[in-house]
């Protein structure tokens, strides 16, 4: 139940998120928005949903026994010092020319890595 529980919370989460980015983006290109202020608030808006979606996963966390969340720690742990390691590099190689990245494509990274790390933790543990 618990895990129906988690997937309902995450997915309402990550839905409202999707509507809100939707909406917020529409707003802002559009130019429904003039003052700088509300653009940055609109902007900002679909860190809310976000918060809900990191709270649901916290959530989750707590609900797993013992041995899951040994597993996904490590998979935590790969996906934060492979980041690091990955952004850094990379941000050295913009000083001799490589083009700028978005801050964007942190996330995808940090998740492939979190995946990778969570297949080969649960490998160790069967």
């Amino acid at each position: 139940m618990a895990r129906y529980r988690y997937l309902v919370e995450l997915g309402a989460g990550m839905v409202a998120y999707g509507v809100v980015l939707m909406i917020s983006i529409r707003l802002i290109s559009h130019g429904a928005i003039e003052n700088p202020v509300w653009k940055t608030v609109i902007s900002l808006a679909p860190m809310l949903p976000a918060l809900f979606v990191a709270v649901s996963v916290l959530r989750q966390l707590r609900r797993i026994d013992e041995l899951q969340r040994k597993i996904q720690l490590e998979a935590f742990s790969l996906a934060f010092a492979g980041t690091a390691l990955i952004t850094f590099s990379y941000g050295f190689l913009e000083n001799v020319g490589y083009p700028k990245l978005s801050m964007f494509a942190v996330w995808p990274l940090m998740s492939v890595l979190w995946i990778a790390g969570g297949v080969i933790s649960h490998r160790r543990y069967r």
